[in-house]
């Protein structure tokens, strides 16, 4: 069951189209956060976002320990900044693979779907915000707890909100 409306999935969805890259942050083993850039295969119906990697890369061994993560997404020439916090999830599935594959995919995967190291990160979003300075509003969607606990499921900010980094 999704945790957002269909309109909300498609708010981020239509924020993160067009953005090549995400920022996507997890902690290591000391408790220290990295970043890496991935791109964004697809953001379901059900909220998740959706990346290939390899299970080579050292970030996949701490994300089973460590599954909570953070994308950011940025488009200054639109004035556009959002951040994506979720828990992830490392998968290895031919058919999404397939679904999800593109030509650009090749130049990390020349295998194809076959490669052995090809692995999928499902995101199952928990809150998203972004800030949209050509409207001047911080715009916030709650986390699930949020949700349970009001039964409601947007925050609408009239005002800008700083973000703690």
């Amino acid at each position: 069951m999704p945790l957002y409306s269909q309109d909300q999935i498609q708010t981020i969805a239509s924020k993160i189209k067009d953005v090549r890259f995400g920022m996507f942050t997890t902690c290591d083993a000391d408790q220290l956060l990295t970043s890496r850039p991935l791109t964004t295969q697809q953001i379901d119906n059900e909220g998740n976002l959706w990346f290939f990697t390899t299970d080579e890369a050292a970030f996949t061994l701490d994300l089973p320990r460590h599954p909570d993560v953070n994308i950011s997404y940025s488009a200054p020439e639109r004035q556009l900044y959002l951040s994506i916090a979720g828990q992830a999830f490392l998968l290895k599935d031919k058919a999404k693979a397939r679904e999800l594959w593109t030509p650009e995919a090749r130049n990390w995967f020349p295998k194809g779907v076959d490669d052995p190291h090809l692995t999928l990160i499902r995101v199952r979003i928990q809150s998203a915000e972004y800030w949209d300075a050509g409207s001047s509003k911080m715009t916030q969607l709650v986390q699930m707890a949020r949700k349970a606990l009001t039964g409601r499921s947007t925050i609408r900010m009239d005002r800008p909100t700083t973000i703690c980094l």
